[in-house]
Formats: C-alpha cells, structure tokens, sequence
C-alpha cells in the first residue's frame, strides 16, 4: 500500500463524512407539507427558494457526490494498475 493509496482512502473518507453531513443539513421533504395541507401559498417566499440555504445544500451536494465517484473511480484505477 503506498502513499498515493492511503492519501485517496484518507480523501475518500473525508468526503463521505462530507455528503453525509450534507445531507443531515437538508430540510426534510415532509417540511413543506403542511403549508400544502393547509392552502398556505408559497408565491411570495418562492421567489427567493434558489438563494435558501436548503438550495444550496442540495447543490452542494450534487458537487461532492460527483467528486466522491471521481475519488472512487481513481482509486479503482490506481489499484488495478498495482495489481498488474
């Protein structure tokens, strides 16, 4: 095991704690709900929904997945290539 291997586990673990903190952070989808039930209109706060926090985790989210299956995929490489 070299260092280039333990460097990509050590990326790989960092970033699952990452997405996992990520996605902890999230509202959950059942939040909205109950304005639905209710007939609560959301025109007004609609508006500003890209620029919440909640939409903005969500696009975080899509970033730090893309890089962990990158990080996957090059230590996948890397480990059929040692094992040549």
């Amino acid at each position: 095991m070299g260092a280039f291997d333990i460097i990509i586990g050590i990326l790989l673990l960092v970033v699952s704690i990452v997405i996992i903190a990520v996605i902890l952070l999230q509202e959950g989808r059942r939040a909205g709900i109950s304005g639905a039930i209710s007939g609560a209109a959301e025109t007004f706060l609609s508006k500003n929904k890209a620029r919440t926090l909640d939409s903005k985790l969500q696009k975080w989210t899509k970033y730090i997945c893309v890089a962990f299956m990158a990080l996957v995929l090059v230590a996948n490489v890397v480990a059929m290539i040692v094992s040549k």
